[in-house]
């Protein structure tokens, strides 16, 4: 397995629109203690601000937030804004709008387009800045989403936004979007054992388009484990003196160049190997084997 010395950038590059990041980022949404969208114990604050800084030091220049990610305790964007303002001029952060949470943590219906401006605001207040680099449409039961990314056209015209990404979609959830404007990312649930994505996967991939998996090292429920680790996975890992979740992320950096990942953990030793798979390669056979 590769040393502790690896870096994100061993894994390669990728450029959203204008901005070129490493394949291994870093999401944020284990930072506040949640588990998958479930409000959760909350992190050891000074723990947490170390990783984010860690995470700069290896290399990490794409980092995954979200309003809504958030404990009794915790904002996953306070914490980025607390760890790395003044943020390096490589670092890309990507948030998300559409759902939403009162302040006691339900959640709310997912946003009217009128709505999301205050979204964007809040994101622009919460991490100190006077735009965000990409902002992603997480859609949750729409038919359409041109309305909703019609509204983020325009913040992104007045500059509060520079690029404009989708996230939970459907095939034709991203022709709707194209045809009002460039779409630089796509955020869906895919792994080794959920893949129902595949074929947004590949038009992302012949489009130019960034795709980037959430949950890619989880089992069912967006738990570690959960239905995973089958035999397969197990032997390489083995094999390689790796994790089984680094295998996962191997294997899901080798679905194309345009894939990124974006595992995420408040734990600095899960960090550190989260970083190293980028430079883990998998046979041919391995691959096999994985599907």
């Amino acid at each position: 397995m590769p040393t502790h010395k690896t870096t994100a950038a061993s894994a390669g590059t990728w450029t959203l629109g204008d901005l070129t990041v490493n394949r291994i980022g870093f999401g944020a949404m284990r930072l506040t203690g949640s588990a998958a969208f479930d409000l959760g114990t909350p992190s050891d604050r000074d723990r947490v601000i170390g990783v984010l800084r860690r995470a700069v030091e290896l290399g990490v220049n794409h980092i995954d937030t979200a309003v809504f990610y958030f404990s009794p305790l915790r904002s996953a964007n306070e914490l980025i804004n607390r760890a790395l303002a003044p943020y390096p001029d490589d670092l890309v952060i990507i948030t998300k709008v559409g759902p939403g949470r009162d302040p006691s943590g339900n959640w709310l219906p997912l946003a009217r387009p009128d709505q999301l401006r205050g979204q964007v605001e809040e994101n622009l207040r919460q991490l100190g800045r006077d735009h965000l680099d990409v902002v992603n449409l997480r859609q949750h039961g729409l038919d359409s989403i041109a309305e909703h990314f019609g509204a983020l056209a325009e913040l992104r015209d007045a500059g509060l936004i520079r690029h404009l990404g989708i996230s939970n979609v459907r095939p034709e959830h991203l022709t709707q979007a194209q045809a009002i404007a460039p779409v630089v990312c796509v955020q869906n649930r895919y792994g080794v054992d959920d893949r129902v994505s595949e074929q947004t996967l590949r038009t992302c991939g012949e489009q130019g388009i960034a795709f980037v998996p959430f949950f890619s090292i989880a089992g069912d429920g967006g738990e570690v484990g959960g239905v995973a680790d089958d035999d397969a996975v197990l032997a390489i890992a083995a094999a390689h003196g790796a994790t089984p979740a680094q295998v996962r992320i191997a294997w899901t950096l080798s679905r194309g160049p345009h894939v990124l990942a974006i595992p995420g953990t408040g734990n600095p030793d899960h960090l550190v190997e989260n970083v190293a798979a980028g430079a883990l390669r998998l046979s041919a056979d391995e691959l096999a084997s994985l599907e």
